[in-house]
């Protein structure tokens, strides 16, 4: 029996054992092996030495010759055909080196930006704590869950809670009887001047404005109506305020550092109420155009604003866990309040009596509050993704609440519990809710504009002019008009053609 190599499978011209392994091998392959792997069997891994193979005596194997090699050409096509074998593998290994060369290049790319952001974050991270060891002690109020009051560290100093005294409490109670009876009044009667529903239906777009904001930072992000005024909030990081009736902008308010995502129109004077993924939230003067009261609430972003009925005070969600209620007049934060230990919160919104407030929530549960103990009373869950929207029936009954699924869900606060859902598209995004001042029409905007009849549920009109998302949507006095904003960086008025 003859024996085989156990590297190149062919008889060896010269057989040597491992004894570590005890396996035939041609002397001069495995010798070179060894040379190469540092001194290791092949087989097992084992240590080996050049010294330690055996050689066999045997007697020495002639090869046939192959019956194909009995002619010059037979020996010429071997000798071609083993050619064609090595011009192959030669192409193979030149296309993998390119490749090699390609990744290393890629890598060698990737390595530079990454070198890049990193140098770029760290004079970032540098600037912001120049800016923040400029930044002067701002006084802050602080209460804890279930309305324990206490000190807490903001902006570097040492505050004294403030708290919601009794006369605050007073001040609220008496506004909500005169509300309640008020509203009690006008459920009684609709309007008669209040647009019909076939009327919403031909609604079309009798004004549309796209100079509100900066064209370099297009979209509007938010805005807010009070009679033939219009605010606006976007990505350019401007309030803008422009009157409906003039066509005009009559002011352009600049101050916040990131994108305006709230803002507010108080109803009584020619105040103007902005928050911001800066941090802070920003009272104006529209006619004056000049910043009144800078309120940091807050150590993370604003994600909602809420105006109370008495005009005297601001409800404020953050992506901090908590939300506060704030001094109008003076910028006090009076109450701060964890909304959720575990998640931010995305919405804020008073009820219309302005006794409680609804709190959205990343976990797609809309907590509801009562401002006087500042106490968790009731939970609506059953939405799937963040909460992005809430708002209150003039009725003071319905509560409407949109999340990242698509559906607008109706809550009778008596019974607490869901009546109705709308569900969308699975690709909706709906991005704001709004009732009419009657609590007679639900607009919802998003992927585009829809407007709801309350009783019925039923969808009336659906608008599709911006040509990107709607970002807000507003009624006018008795659903006279419709107003909408959009990233397109438009603000579209709906109303009857003239």
């Amino acid at each position: 029996m003859a024996l085989v190599c156990a590297i190149s499978n062919h008889v060896p011209d010269t057989a040597v054992i491992a004894p570590t392994s005890g396996t035939v091998f041609e002397k001069r392959l495995i010798e070179k092996l060894l040379a190469e792997n540092g001194g290791k069997d092949p087989i097992n891994g084992e240590p080996l030495d050049i010294d330690q193979l055996i050689e066999i005596k045997a007697p020495a194997f002639v090869k046939p010759k192959p019956p194909s090699c009995t002619s010059i050409p037979a020996i010429l096509k071997i000798l071609q055909d083993e050619w064609d074998a090595m011009a192959l593998h030669s192409f193979t290994l030149s296309d993998q080196l390119n490749i090699a060369r390609k990744e290393l290049s890629l890598a060698l790319y990737e390595r530079e930006a990454a070198c890049r952001v990193i140098a770029r974050l760290t004079d970032e991270v540098a600037e912001a704590r120049g800016a923040l060891a400029t930044l002067k002690p701002q006084t802050q109020a602080y209460v804890a869950t279930g309305g324990q009051a206490g000190a807490f560290e903001a902006a570097g100093g040492q505050t004294v809670a403030i708290g919601i005294s009794a006369e605050i409490h007073q001040k609220l109670q008496d506004t909500a009887a005169v509300l309640t009876q008020e509203r009690k009044r006008k459920g009684k009667a609709i309007p008669q001047n209040l647009a019909s529903a076939e009327a919403i239906k031909e609604y079309q777009v009798i004004a549309s404005h796209t100079g509100l904001h900066s064209a370099s930072s297009p979209g509007i992000l938010c805005l807010d109506i009070q009679g033939s005024t219009v605010v606006t909030g976007g990505n350019d990081k401007i309030v803008t305020v422009f009157n409906k009736e003039s066509e005009q902008v009559v002011a352009s308010m600049k101050g916040h550092s990131k994108k305006v995502i709230s803002v507010l129109c108080h109803q009584d004077e020619t105040s103007v109420l902005s928050g911001s993924l800066d941090c802070t939230i920003r009272l104006w003067d529209a006619q004056s155009s000049q910043l009144r009261q800078v309120i940091r609430a807050h150590d993370g972003a604003i994600t909602g604003l809420s105006l109370h009925a008495t005009g005297d005070y601001i409800l404020s969600s953050s992506m901090d866990q908590y939300w506060a209620f704030s001094d109008f007049r003076t910028g006090s934060v009076l109450a701060k309040v964890i909304g959720d230990e575990e998640s931010p919160l995305f919405a804020a919104k008073f009820h219309p009596d302005g006794l409680i407030c609804a709190i959205g929530t990343l976990k797609s549960v809309v907590r509801i509050w009562d401002l006087k103990e500042q106490s968790n009373v009731a939970n609506f869950p059953g939405h799937n993704g963040r909460i992005i929207s809430i708002a209150f029936s003039e009725n003071g009954y319905y509560l409407a609440t949109a999340a990242e699924d698509a559906c607008v869900k109706l809550w009778d606060l008596r019974k607490l519990k869901n009546f109705k859902t709308i569900e969308m598209a699975d690709n909706y995004s709906i991005t704001d809710l709004a009732f009419d001042q009657t609590g007679t029409y639900l607009a919802v905007s998003g992927s585009d504009v829809r407007v709801y009849g309350c009783k019925l549920w039923n969808e009336i009109a659906v608008y599709n002019d911006h040509t990107g998302t709607a970002t807000g949507v507003r009624f006018g006095q008795n659903a006279s008009f419709i107003a909408s904003t959009s990233l397109d960086r438009s603000l579209k008025i709906y109303g009857e053609q003239q």
